[in-house]
């Protein structure tokens, strides 16, 4: 059975109803109507409930987050949604105290040193009596000073790129884990141009990439401008109060009763002459003269492979890794660590079960009950897949091991939270720009098809929120003659705009 649509409407249709998708609904119904033609919009997720990896829940006077807990906020996409939700009175910075980051070795957390930027030090001293090297790795780091410019190529490897200007330690110890565990990556398969193509700008300009990043921070500091200077730059992370989950209400809440339809899983599209035809799951079917698919890239795959088969390749081509966040509640005096940070990275040399820890109740206002903490552990990824298929008993018990390792907590937690995310995180292989500019080319057979979501050109928050508004604005540019020659793809048009502060586990 077909629904049909009224003739003087144009029917957008957006699949998936993540950050990513939401997002998307909401830019097409915020555009002043007289920038687009009258449209009606209906979202359809699948779960019984809208967010995808966002997902906050409130226990015992505890904060937890599912997915997602922190918002970048010198990519502005996010926070400027927010504002237009009326909701900036809840945006809250991260903690004005222990601003750090700390590195497990041994049974041991080394703190990075102060002026540590993601890569390489900015401050010598600071670095020189750090113990996170040997005196062979720190001499192998300092000859990026004198090394001479690496030959141009069309992309390469984050391993690739730290092994030759920094070394094999700093590529084990430091790279991996702070930048790798940003995407859940395999540092030898991560694409340096698809990620963090700054390296290489500051590369070809400076030639030595501490040079680089000691001349940005003095041209900071220059300016009188305040930063943090161990770790990424604490300073520009925020969340809502209450957490993320209260983004993802205000979104539904200002959609027009009906638009989101959840329980509602899509089996296909197809085109017709003149419109879509969406394909339900329960046998409905739906027509619509634009669709966004707001899915991971090999669902996207799935309901595009009778439609166009070179188009599904591609989006089933993007490999995924599966992550699970373990929270855990403890009293203050359980835990013989003083907490002095924001938690810790676990580099994979070291064979731990747990890749990442976050001091959640250090790090934001009001995640746990006075007198309490509130941890975040991570495991999985694509470099220790293992533990995510382990049972929630073994998973926990391996996780408390690891925990007694580094922070000496011996008592078990007051309780414990753990969620699994399977397939969750994209991994922007070597050419993975390249694979974007095929995907582009193939979209154009379909302007009026979009794509959106964390598979294409950024992982967190902000940038899914970015890919579903940009998707939105090209659909409606081709549904609206006033607009003119709309744009014939999404954002994957757009050169990416990355930051070496992303997204990050802690």
């Amino acid at each position: 059975m077909a629904i049909a649509r009224g003739n003087d409407l144009k029917r957008i249709v957006v699949v998936g109803g993540g950050i990513a998708g939401l997002a998307a609904a909401y830019r097409l119904q915020e555009r002043p109507s007289s920038e687009r033609a009258p449209c009606e919009v209906l979202l359809l997720e699948a779960d019984s409930r809208p967010g995808g990896v966002i997902g906050t829940t409130c226990r015992d006077g505890f904060i937890l987050e599912s997915g997602p807990d922190t918002l970048f906020t010198d990519k502005p996409w996010a926070v400027d949604l927010i504002r237009r939700l009326d909701l900036s009175d809840r945006i809250i910075g991260t903690s004005e105290v222990h601003r750090r980051t700390f590195v497990a070795m041994g049974r041991t957390l080394h703190p990075l040193p102060e002026g540590f930027t993601l890569l390489a030090p900015t401050r010598f001293w600071p670095f020189l009596r750090s113990g996170l090297l040997t005196w062979r790795g720190k001499a192998r780091m300092a000859l990026d000073l004198v090394l001479p410019r690496g030959q141009p190529s069309s992309d390469e490897s984050l391993a690739s790129f730290v092994r030759r200007r920094l070394g094999t330690e700093a590529l084990e110890r430091l790279a991996q884990p702070m930048i790798g565990g940003i995407y859940s990556a395999d540092p030898e398969r991560l694409s340096l141009q698809a990620t963090f193509p700054q390296f290489l700008q500051m590369e070809a300009q400076h030639r030595s990439l501490i040079l680089a990043l000691r001349r940005k921070r003095l041209s900071v500091s220059g300016k009188g401008q305040t930063q943090a200077d161990s770790g990424p730059r604490y300073s520009l992370f925020a969340t809502l109060d209450n957490g993320l989950q209260a983004l993802v209400d205000a979104l539904v809440r200002r959609l027009p009763t009906g638009t989101v339809r959840l329980g509602c899983p899509v089996a296909g599209i197809a085109r017709e002459e003149k419109c879509w035809t969406i394909r339900l799951k329960d046998g409905t079917d739906l027509e619509a003269d634009g669709v966004v698919l707001a899915v991971p890239a090999f669902q996207a795959a799935l309901l595009t492979h009778d439609l166009d088969g070179d188009l599904a390749r591609e989006l089933e081509a993007i490999p995924y890794a599966s992550s699970v966040t373990i929270s855990l509640a403890y009293r203050k005096e359980a835990i013989p660590h003083p907490l002095d940070g924001f938690g810790f990275v676990v580099p994979a040399c070291e064979g731990r079960t747990i890749i990442a820890c976050s001091f959640s109740s250090v790090k934001f206002a009001n995640r746990a009950p006075s007198g309490h903490a509130l941890l975040r552990a991570f495991a999985g990824g694509a470099l220790q897949p293992e533990p995510f298929e382990w049972d929630d008993e073994r998973l926990l018990a391996a996780v408390r091991h690891d925990l007694k390792d580094l922070l000496g907590i011996e008592s078990a937690p007051l309780w414990s939270h753990l969620v699994r995310h399977p397939r969750s995180m994209p991994q922007y292989h070597v050419g993975h720009l390249a694979r974007l500019a095929t995907l582009e080319r193939q979209l154009r057979r379909w302007p009026t098809l979009k794509l959106a979501g964390n598979a294409y050109r950024g992982v967190g928050v902000p940038d899914a929120i970015r890919s579903g508004e940009a998707a939105a604005d090209a659909l409606l540019a081709e549904l609206t003659p006033a607009q003119g020659v709309g744009r014939a793809g999404t954002m994957l048009t757009e050169p990416a705009r990355t930051c070496a502060e992303e997204d990050s586990l802690l």
